[in-house]
């Protein structure tokens, strides 16, 4: 969801996958925010997937996923061609280029593509909300901060796979490190005596379920007297 997917790995994957269960449906969906997500797609398509995610092309990139319209041309005479006509689709990038503008307001200020993905792994449809929390919450200078603290947040988790809602406890924590001035070792350190965000407690308690090897030792100065 963050758009971490790169050609070389979704030939990996999706051919592991092909090679395990020959006739399973693959469906593949990344987002674009390193500018990658066009590469790993056709890369998913020629290692067996079935179906890959798109968006139209006023639609798509940074955030969002890659376009349609470079997919479908890059595929032109291959076995991998879409056979959708490209003027067809321009006539559909026409009309959400203006649908587009009267929500520009609201789109985060991301004007390229930006490998620090890689680093903070922030997923595609989190990125624009936790931009405008951390404003409401006066952050908004401090966004470079706000990345690099969501890749430690992660860490204090566990690494955990970030989707909704994880995502968001992982948003939270990062938000709650940077208020408080707190580093990775800062958050392990002081766990006992910190007010964790709820979100936070409501994780480390197991009520959105258990990360893919357990919880970090952390867990009991988090969750400190409530049950898990």
């Amino acid at each position: 969801m963050a758009g971490l997917l790169k050609p070389k790995a979704a030939t990996m994957l999706v051919g592991a996958l092909r090679k395990k269960f020959p006739d399973l449906p693959i469906h593949v969906h990344t987002h674009d925010t390193a500018g990658v997500g066009v590469a790993a797609m056709l890369a998913a398509a020629e290692a067996g997937a079935d179906v890959v995610d798109v968006a139209v092309d006023s639609m798509s990139g940074l955030t969002s996923q890659p376009s349609a319209g470079a997919l479908v041309v890059s595929t032109e005479g291959t076995e991998f061609d879409t056979r959708i006509k490209l003027e067809e689709l321009l006539k559909l990038n026409e009309y959400w280029e203006q649908v587009r503008g009267l929500y520009r307001p609201f789109e985060c200020s991301l004007r390229s593509g930006t490998s620090d993905v890689f680093l903070h792994e922030m997923p595609g449809g989190q990125y624009t909300n936790l931009k405008f929390q951390a404003a409401s919450l006066g952050l908004g200078t401090q966004w470079e901060k706000v990345k690099l603290a969501y890749a430690m947040a992660n860490d204090v988790c566990g690494d955990i796979v970030k989707v909704t809602p994880s995502s968001k406890v992982v948003g939270d924590l990062a938000q709650f490190m940077v208020s408080n001035n707190l580093d990775t070792e800062g958050v392990r350190s002081q766990a006992a005596t910190l007010s964790f965000p709820d979100s936070v407690v409501d994780f480390f308690q197991g009520n959105i379920g258990q990360p893919y090897g357990g919880f970090p030792a952390i867990q009991k100065d988090i969750v400190k007297d409530l049950p898990v």
